[in-house]
C-alpha cells in the first residue's frame, strides 16, 4: 500500500512537470514503453528490484535503455535514484498512464473471454458500450479459458458477468437451496 501511495506521487509529479512543459502525450508514450520493457523482461524486474545493484548502475542502465526519453523522464530517473526507489519504476508507469486516461476522459474497459476477441465482437463491445458511457473507452482484452464461453466486462467498479461458468455457478447454487 505504501509503494503504491509513494507511485501515486510519483506519477502526480511527473504529469505536473509534464503539463507545464506541454509534454503529457510524450510521457504517457515513455510510460508506457517502460511498462511494457518491465512486463516482458523478467531480467530488467529483477534488476530493478535488486537491493544489491547499485543505484547509479541502475541509473545510468535505464538513461542507457530508455535513450529516447523525455527529459521528463529522465527526470523521474534521477529523482528515483536521489531516493533510492528504483524498484517503484513500474507501479510509476502504471500510475502516470492511469492519470493521463483520467485526463483525457478515456476509460478502460477489461473484457475477459475464453478465446481472444475477434476485431468484429470487439467492435460490438464498444458500440455497446457507448451506448452508456460518453467517454472514450479502451478494450483490454483478457484471455481465461475457465469462464468456458461468454465474457466478463469490467469498467471502474462494475462488473457485468455473462460467462458460461457463471451460469453454471448459478444454476449449481439453484439446485443446492
Amino acid at each position: 500500500m505504501a509503494g503504491t501511495r509513494a507511485a501515486i506521487r510519483y506519477a502526480k509529479a511527473i504529469l505536473d512537470i509534464a503539463k507545464e512543459n506541454n509534454s503529457v502525450d510524450a510521457v504517457n508514450a515513455d510510460m508506457a514503453s517502460i511498462v511494457n520493457a518491465i512486463k516482458e523482461s523478467a531480467e530488467l524486474k529483477d534488476f530493478l528490484q535488486s537491493p544489491i545493484i547499485k543505484g547509479e548502475i541502475k541509473h545510468s542502465s535505464l538513461n542507457e535503455i530508455f535513450a529516447s526519453a523525455q527529459k521528463e523522464t529522465k527526470g523521474l530517473f534521477q529523482l528515483l535514484l536521489a531516493n533510492k526507489r528504483f524498484e517503484l519504476l513500474n507501479d510509476v508507469a502504471l500510475q502516470y498512464n492511469t492519470l493521463y486516461d483520467e485526463l483525457n476522459g478515456i476509460e478502460v474497459a477489461k473484457v475477459t473471454t475464453a478465446v481472444p476477441m475477434t476485431s468484429e465482437l470487439e467492435a460490438k463491445v464498444l458500440a455497446k458500450i457507448a451506448s452508456f458511457s460518453n467517454k472514450k473507452i479502451t478494450i483490454q482484452n483478457i484471455v481465461d479459458p475457465t469462464i468456458i464461453g461468454g465474457f466478463i466486462l469490467r469498467m471502474g467498479d462494475q462488473q457485468y458477468n455473462a460467462s458460461v461458468a457463471n451460469s453454471l455457478q448459478n444454476l449449481k447454487r439453484e439446485f443446492s437451496n
